[in-house]
C-alpha cells in the first residue's frame, strides 16, 4: 500500500509537471530549475548572471524556495524583478520544491511578459532531484568548497541535471581539491551533461553562464 501512495503522488507530480511545460510552450518563456547543496552560490549566482541576461534584453523571473524565511527572495528582488517565494514550512518543511507549488508560483507572473523564469529550488542535493518542477531545464551549482566525490554520492542530481555549474573557483587556490577531478566524476554520472567553470563571487567566467542560457532560451 504504501509503494502505490508514493507512486501516486509522484504520478500527480509529473502529471502538474506536463501542465507546467504546456503553460511554458503557450506563453512562450523558459523555466529554468537551479539546484544544489545549501551555501553552493546559487543566489549569488543569480544575482550576477540576471543583469546580465538583462542587458542581452531577456525579461527575467525568479520564483524562490526555502524551507523558512524570504532572505533570498529579499536579494533578487532588489534588481527589480518579479519575485515568488515559496516557504515549504506551513506544508511539512518539504526539502524540495514540486510541481504542485510552482504551478500557482507561476501564475502570480505576468507570463506574457517573460522570457525566462528561474526556479531557485531549496538548498539539498537529494530531495529536488527527485521531483520534475515541470522546467525546461535543470542546473545543479556546486562549489569548489564541497569536494570531488558529491558527484559520485548524489548521483541523481547529476543525472536529471542537463547542466553543472562549478563555482566558486577563485578559492580553488586556497583548497586541497582537485577540479579536474570533480569533473571526471560528473562526467561518470552523466557523459550528457554540460560543464561550465565560473566565480559568482568575482564574475570570473560568468559570460559562458550568460550565453549558455541566451542559446538555450533561443533554441526553444
Amino acid at each position: 500500500m504504501k509503494i502505490q501512495i508514493v507512486r501516486d503522488v509522484l504520478e500527480a507530480n509529473d502529471q502538474l509537471a506536463g501542465d507546467i511545460r504546456n503553460v511554458a510552450k503557450k506563453e512562450g518563456f523558459t523555466l529554468v530549475n537551479i539546484m544544489s547543496s545549501p551555501g553552493s552560490g546559487k543566489t549569488t549566482f543569480l544575482e550576477r548572471l540576471i543583469p546580465e541576461l538583462t542587458k542581452k534584453g531577456l525579461r527575467i523571473a525568479v520564483i524562490e524556495g526555502d524551507i523558512t524565511t524570504t532572505t533570498d527572495a529579499e536579494r533578487i528582488a532588489q534588481m527589480n524583478i518579479p519575485v515568488a517565494q515559496i516557504n515549504t514550512e506551513p506544508f511539512g518543511g518539504d526539502c524540495h520544491l514540486g510541481a504542485e507549488v510552482i504551478l500557482p508560483a507561476l501564475h502570480k507572473f505576468d507570463l506574457s511578459k517573460l522570457d525566462l523564469i528561474f526556479i531557485e529550488n531549496v538548498g539539498n542535493l537529494v530531495c529536488p532531484a527527485e521531483f520534475d518542477t515541470g522546467a525546461n531545464f535543470n542546473f545543479v551549482v556546486i562549489s569548489t568548497t564541497e569536494g570531488e566525490d558529491k558527484p559520485l554520492k548524489y548521483p541523481l542530481m547529476f543525472r536529471v541535471c542537463d547542466t553543472a555549474i562549478i563555482n566558486k573557483i577563485d578559492l580553488i587556490r586556497y583548497l586541497d581539491m582537485d577540479i579536474s577531478l570533480l569533473e571526471k566524476n560528473i562526467k561518470q554520472i552523466n557523459s550528457d551533461i554540460r560543464l561550465v567553470k565560473c566565480s559568482a563571487k568575482t564574475g570570473e567566467n560568468l559570460e559562458e553562464a550568460v550565453n549558455l542560457i541566451v542559446s538555450l532560451v533561443n533554441s526553444r
